[in-house]
């Protein structure tokens, strides 16, 4: 089994096996082969998912699984070694895809358990051809630079540890001397590196690699001119930089095969190569993906294992693509390809963890410091099991001690000793999402739709910030892998949370947050449209218009309706500022159990006319539901049993809804200690207003 993850076996379990040591035929630790489930054609494996799902802590445990027993490379497309090239180097001679595979080559050329280095020279004669169309005005030192360190992708051992000097020595002196001369630059470095390769190398191999690039499309049978003209289309950019590139990645996959190749290569090596790349949706990941997709449909095979990690689901570039839940690869992938390219791609969407996955992970790290029992499932209900979210919170109660969940978003957390504390809630919205737009999803996260994201953003936003900017951060959402969720600008719940908290928290004085709301209530002035302008008067802490309206209501809404506008009316969220009336103000406090008690009944005088007991049932009743909804909260038993008598007695007061109210009796409390979403009573399946019910769906 894995070491570190949760809720991973799918992919790491030995005995069955999980799905990656089925596909690189070795168990994970372990010297020890295992049956292919793919023989002949593997699938290209893509980890889709959203921010924080644990991506890329899933490359980083199969790097660790596999590193020193085969050979095992591991990039980040979102490191800035692949955003541009260096300041020295001409961007003509330099893409992210090249340097992508100089950096992937490096890793897997590092020796492993009965076997030594995999060499590279198709790939280095390669790369030396399309760095030196970057040469024209460099001095000799940095081609010596730049060229040894990609002829160190052919140093096979120790005992040539020297060679690659001499080499890069060699072929820096041709380079300046072609530069000088009256000869072309270009085929003076590709000439220099081709006799490098066949006066350091006398081996069959060798040979056949000094001269792969005689195939290369229209060189006529040379090995210079097909390098030549491999410089000239990487040079010329667009289509033809991409087929170049293309070819750069079919370069580096036939020195791999050659190094399986013949009978003692693969008695030394067990299992197959891994290439993992993370944040695959950035470039070179779209690049990489492509020319393996393209080659292998082509019928030009390998035998190396890919996973990548992406955000989002890959449905406009692998719109064919083989698509499975993480369980559903747990014993048997079930790819099968078709004409496609993309079919080729299996793309394996990771799955939130479960309840007990939380619980197993809080404990670990708070193994020393008491935490309330019901700290885990809370902290599951407002994860909704996304681990980077459980295991910073599971840190902060570790460092803060502190109780309910709000608190430990507030309150500073220290990740390493590299960085300064800093709230949890800001530490999480670094990571889960786009750090250009933090300060739009903040104030529209209040949104319901696109019409009330224009009205906030006419409110707070810059003038600049628009309606088609708000479609395009929509839909930069959606492609980000944010749920699309109808009545919620921003779908995921958690992310909504933590976004939310940061706009209550972005003035002193709570401004920026009253605004929002204000706006939204003058938004919303149609009777139809109550539920949501009542909603947002509750997040002012304006309880009256709620009460009045779930009252007037109650006898005459159809029951299920009536349990579905509380719960979203409900939803609003609550933090830690408010006055002694429940409005949103300054001071710390949580009046809502108070009131969901009873223990205020006796200030409040209903109004006139309306019935007395139904009033402050109701009343009672929105507190509760009202707290015991907050994810930030830890339930209250005592306010779950109130919720559970003020149920029971309303369902004698509607005949004709009493089993729906009775029902929700039992389901809402038991839900809430639970650390569940409160969902339609007598249909638990039922969530599709999101984990904490704030769709706005009626």
């Amino acid at each position: 089994m894995h070491r570190r993850l949760h809720g991973r076996g799918a992919l790491f379990d030995v005995d069955p096996a999980g799905l990656a040591p089925r596909l690189v035929g070795l168990r994970p630790h372990q010297h020890r082969g295992h049956p292919f489930e793919h023989p002949g054609e593997l699938p290209f494996v893509v980890l889709t998912g959203a921010r924080g799902l644990g991506k890329s802590a899933v490359l980083a445990e199969l790097r660790d699984a596999y590193k020193g027993h085969t050979p095992v490379a591991l990039i980040d497309c979102a490191e800035p070694q692949f955003a541009g090239p260096p300041a020295e180097r001409p961007a003509e001679s330099w893409s992210p895809v090249a340097q992508a595979l100089l950096v992937i080559a490096e890793q897997l050329a590092a020796p492993v358990t009965g076997a030594g280095r995999i060499t590279f020279p198709r790939l280095m004669s390669g790369l030396v051809a399309v760095a030196a169309s970057g040469w024209g005005d460099a001095d000799s030192e940095r081609i010596r630079r730049e060229v040894e360190r990609i002829l160190l992708l052919n140093e096979s051992g120790s005992w040539v540890s020297g060679l690659a000097g001499r080499w890069a020595g060699k072929v820096a002196a041709k380079v300046v001397a072609a530069a000088t001369g009256t000869g072309p630059l270009v085929s003076g470095a590709i000439e220099a590196t081709l006799e490098s390769v066949a006066e350091g190398f006398t081996s069959r191999r060798h040979q056949k690699a000094s001269v792969w690039y005689r195939t290369y499309p229209n060189a006529g049978g040379h090995a210079q001119r097909g390098l030549m003209l491999l410089a000239e289309h990487f040079r010329a950019g667009g289509t033809s930089r991409e087929h170049a590139e293309r070819y750069l990645v079919r370069a580096l996959l036939a020195d791999l095969t050659e190094a399986y190749a013949g009978v003692l290569p693969r008695m030394q090596r067990l299992g197959r190569p891994l290439v993992l790349i993370d944040d695959a949706q950035t470039a070179p990941g779209p690049g990489l993906v492509e020319a393996v997709l393209s080659d292998r449909a082509q019928g030009i095979t390998d035998q190396v294992v890919f996973v990548a990690a992406r955000r989002g689901e890959g449905r406009g570039e692998l719109r064919s693509a083989v698509r499975r839940e993480l369980p559903e690869v747990a014993r048997r992938s079930g790819w099968t390809p078709d004409a496609a390219p993309s079919s080729r791609a299996l793309l394996v969407a990771l799955a939130p963890l479960s309840p007990d996955d939380t619980l197993h992970i809080v404990g670990a790290v708070c193994d020393d410091v008491p935490v309330p029992p019901q700290l885990p499932h809370a902290t599951h209900r407002l994860t909704g099991g996304n681990p980077l979210g459980i295991a910073l919170l599971a840190e902060s109660a570790a460092q803060n001690r502190a109780g309910s969940l709000g608190e430990l978003l507030t309150a500073d957390v220290r990740l390493d000793e590299d960085h300064d504390a800093s709230p949890a809630y800001q530490a999480l919205l670094d990571r889960l999402v786009p750090a250009e737009h933090l300060d739009e999803l903040t104030v529209l996260a209040a949104a319901h739709d696109h019409d009330s994201a224009c009205a906030l953003a006419a409110a707070l936003l810059p003038d600049t910030f628009g309606p088609a900017d708000v479609r395009a951060l929509r839909t930069r959402l959606a492609e980000e892998g944010l749920p699309t969720v109808p009545g919620q600008f921003v779908g995921d719940p958690f992310v909504r949370t933590l976004l939310l908290l940061r706009l209550h928290l972005r003035d002193p004085d709570h401004a920026s947050w009253r605004t929002a709301h204000e706006t939204l209530i003058a938004h919303y002035p149609e009777p139809g449209q109550a539920r949501y302008r009542l909603h947002h008067e509750l997040a002012l802490g304006n309880t009256e218009s709620a009460v009045a309206e779930l009252r007037d209501t109650f006898h005459t809404a159809d029951i299920r309706t009536w349990l579905r506008t509380l719960r979203f009316v409900a939803s609003a969220p609550y933090f830690h500022a408010h006055d002694a009336d429940g409005r949103d103000f300054t001071g710390h406090g949580d009046r809502r159990a108070a009131v969901a008690l009873g223990r205020t009944d006796a200030g409040q005088e209903p109004p006139e006319g309306a019935d007395a007991v139904l009033h402050l049932r109701v009343r009672r009743l929105l507190h509760a539901v009202w707290q015991l909804g907050d994810p930030l909260v830890l339930p209250d038993p005592k306010v779950c049993d109130r919720l559970r008598f003020e149920l029971e007695q309303l369902s004698n007061l509607r005949p004709a809804g009493n089993a729906l109210l009775w029902r929700a009796s039992r389901d809402w409390p038991a839900a809430a200690l639970a650390g569940r979403p409160m969902a339609d009573p007598g249909d638990p399946e039922d969530t599709d207003d999101g984990p904490d019910d704030r769709s706005g769906e009626a």
